[in-house]
């Protein structure tokens, strides 16, 4: 990194002290764009990666909500509403007890990028809360995210920002926050929110498009080395739907899953993991993978470790920030592993990252890999803007469209300047490109 960059992310990172998610994505960043300042000195004269690195706005609020047993519960609400250069803010919500502002910063700094690569007009924003809802009846999830759109819905809109779902955010936090946002604005605004139910304004394939995308973007990355997915032993991270998802379509494609995780432990089923009894025991039954493996014949469960000990020639980390270390990578790679699509917004730690670089393993970064499920909640905007929705199979074509194009633009990124298979230099100086050049257009914003 050059002294002009290493100024600008000394002083971004002693902005945001105590932010180390943030800071970790932010210096990721920097690290690839020093060629673009070199070729463009104007984006430095105009300030833009300081602006960049500036949310426009930064919402911070109490949720108060009663439990079952009618006490009074408080949590923290989140809505970082990053950049909109290209479009209103978009990205998910996460209810999950690590939340806090560091973490959505830096999802929703990714999601500038990731929103950016996916050519559709939508800007950076994420959101959630420290709310915890596994455990925790229906009727206490209503009344929390009832609580937290009360808040929010001043907030948002279709164009100005539109969330979505994230890790403890399902098709059921999403119809009560709905529901609440209809009935305080008295407007069906089908275009709030995305992830929305296939009989209230959803789109077929958003449930699959974040695990399938990454699939499909793993698939193009094997595919410019000359081979494919079919006859891989894959290693899947996490068991919600991202994980879920991107079994299927792995396994539609010829590979054999053979373990996936949660955070109890990990199963490893050699056959190749059974996705019906995966989603009945995790979706329906809101359960556990030790009872996958109960219901099993064949199947071993380890409550110890990481599911990362499992050999295997791809993996598709899909659970949560930096939970493959470099320790883990390097194992992984003694042992043949030939791609690494991250699922996931940031799985894989710096070390990690470095260790499969170095040994030349194809390595597809999330705000690339994973950029399906937001793509195709822009297309869930598109349906609900004209009133319309689209079969299964358009969607997924389109779905199929934007991945590929999605690679081909890193790819084509890493080559113009002059690092060939670097995914990660090639959709970080994708985005920002895109992103500058509109910021540069708009003025000083």
């Amino acid at each position: 990194m050059d002294a002009r960059l290493e100024a600008i992310r000394d002083t971004v990172l002693a902005r945001n002290p105590g932010e180390a998610e943030f800071h970790q994505a932010v210096v990721e960043v920097f690290e690839s764009l020093g060629p673009v300042h070199d070729r463009h000195p104007e984006l430095l004269e105009a300030a833009i990666l300081e602006r960049l690195c500036e949310p426009e706005r930064q919402i911070i609020f109490r949720v108060p909500w009663t439990d079952d047993a009618g006490r009074v519960q408080i949590n923290r609400g989140f809505r970082v509403e990053f950049n909109s250069a290209l479009g209103p803010y978009k990205g998910g919500l996460r209810f999950h007890p690590s939340v806090y502002l560091g973490i959505v910063k830096f999802l929703g700094f990714e999601q500038i990028f990731k929103n950016a690569l996916t050519g559709m007009p939508i800007g950076g924003g994420k959101g959630g809360s420290d709310f915890d809802p596994r455990g925790r009846s229906d009727a206490e999830v209503m009344r929390f995210c009832q609580s937290f759109m009360t808040e929010l819905y001043r907030h948002i809109g279709e164009y100005t920002d539109v969330p979505a779902g994230d890790i403890g955010v399902g098709g059921r936090e999403i119809g009560y926050l709905f529901g609440q946002y209809k009935r305080i604005t008295n407007r069906y605004e089908s275009g709030v929110l995305t992830g929305k139910g296939i009989s209230w304004g959803g789109s077929l394939v958003r449930p699959e498009a974040t695990g399938f995308g990454t699939v499909i973007f793993t698939q193009e990355m094997l595919n410019s080395r000359g081979t494919s997915f079919d006859g891989q032993r894959v290693v899947v991270s996490g068991s919600g739907n991202v994980a879920i998802n991107a079994i299927a379509k792995a396994q539609s494609l010829g590979a054999t899953v053979v373990a996936c995780s949660d955070s109890s432990g990990y199963v490893v089923d050699e056959a190749g993991i059974d996705v019906g009894l995966l989603r009945e025991v995790k979706e329906v039954e809101r359960g556990r993978l030790k009872d996958y493996a109960e219901r099993r014949a064949g199947v071993s469960y380890v409550n110890v470790g990481s599911v990362w000990n499992v050999d295997a020639t791809v993996a598709l980390p899909c659970a949560t920030q930096n939970e493959l270390d470099g320790g883990a990578a390097a194992r992984l790679v003694r042992n043949g592993l030939l791609a690494v699509g991250e699922g996931a917004n940031m799985p894989s730690t710096r070390d990690a990252v470095a260790v499969f670089q170095d040994a030349g393993v194809l390595f597809g970064p999330g705000k690339a890999a994973n950029a399906g499920g937001v793509a195709t909640s822009a297309l869930e905007m598109q349906q609900n803007a004209s009133r319309d929705s689209w079969s299964f199979e358009h969607t997924e074509e389109r779905l199929t469209e934007i991945m590929v194009g999605i690679h081909d633009r890193c790819a084509a990124t890493a080559d113009e300047y002059g690092e060939p298979g670097n995914y990660v230099l090639g959709a970080n100086i994708g985005g920002f490109v895109k992103v500058a050049d509109a910021m540069l257009a708009q003025g000083l914003i």
